[in-house]
């Protein structure tokens, strides 16, 4: 059953987010859309700036801790072209004070750095968390796709996967072919169909959306590793999800599933509040922890 506040949270969003996507198609306009909703950041954790691979972003760890501590890579949503570490505080803050130490990249962002900058971005970051020792990774919407994105990248270029990867409301299919784009048009409290598929020719800037970097439900997900994904029940995303789960599945990868009542698209940075948002945070560090510790390796950490 869903929790008051989660209802309270659909409203807020429907009215705050929402109306004011509208039909745009101003990117300035939609990035002030996303970003306009700031959270309150958990207390007790050090933010700071570093560059992994290359790349600026933001390290995130429980202040006063010492010691070795398992790596975990957060990418942050946005729709391929809003949002940065800042605005993902609450989320990468939660992380850290279950024992992570998180990095996020402030990958390229479209449609000045279109498709694939943000994917070479958190391939490169990748390659040298990984080549520090085991790590995880984990995303939300198009965060969740980059996170997808990275462990196809990774194989590709021979480099050690993710033990694991947590998935918040991934988008896996831009072309849009999800049943839920139009029996939750109405439902979702974020998104209108139109909405979310004007950010697609933006981000892909004339490439291929079945290409499965832009589509990851294109993939093949053999050998992938364990994947835990969480989903609202009303989200135009929710089948991105749903047949990501069936086909991971059918390739023998292990999926920890979970599709929540209510929420809103990206409910996750409400975690101040929010029951439904601790518990997804909460599970998925516990998830991601149980993978590390089943390959038997210590966290690593990469140099700022």
């Amino acid at each position: 059953m869903a929790s008051l506040r989660a209802h309270l949270y659909d409203l807020a969003i429907r009215l705050a987010v929402k109306r004011r996507l509208g039909k745009t198609l101003d990117v300035l306009a939609i990035r002030r859309a996303f970003e306009s909703a700031r959270f309150p950041e958990p207390p007790g954790i050090a933010f700071t700036p570093g560059e992994v691979g290359g790349v600026p972003g933001e390290w995130a760890q429980a202040a006063g801790t010492a010691g070795e501590r398992p790596t975990l890579l957060y990418l942050h949503g946005g729709g391929f072209i809003a949002c940065s570490a800042q605005v993902y505080r609450p989320v990468t803050g939660r992380f850290a004070r279950a024992g992570f130490r998180v990095f996020t990249p402030d990958y390229r962002l479209a449609p000045e750095h279109p498709f694939p900058a943000a994917i070479e971005d958190c391939s490169a970051v990748w390659a040298a968390l990984a080549g520090a020792g085991p790590a995880v990774v984990a995303g939300d919407s198009a965060g969740g796709t980059l996170a997808l994105t990275t462990i196809i990248e990774a194989r590709r270029l021979g480099l050690p996967p993710p033990a694991a990867a947590a998935l918040f409301s991934p988008a896996t299919d831009l072309i849009g072919r999800s049943a839920s784009f139009r029996t939750n048009g109405r439902r979702d409290a974020m998104f209108r169909p139109e909405s979310l598929m004007r950010l697609v020719p933006a981000y892909l800037a004339g490439a291929d959306p079945a290409d499965p970097r832009a589509s990851p439900i294109e993939a093949d997900f053999f050998g992938f590793p364990p994947l835990l994904i969480h989903v609202g029940a009303r989200e135009i995303l929710r089948d991105d999800s749903l047949r990501l789960a069936d086909k991971a599945r059918a390739a023998g990868v292990p999926v920890d599933l979970t599709v929540f009542p209510v929420v809103a698209h990206a409910w996750q940075l409400a975690e101040s509040f929010l029951p439904e948002a601790r518990s997804s945070l909460d599970g998925a560090a516990l998830f991601l922890r149980r993978a590390l510790e089943a390959g038997s390796h210590p966290g690593a950490e990469a140099a700022a």
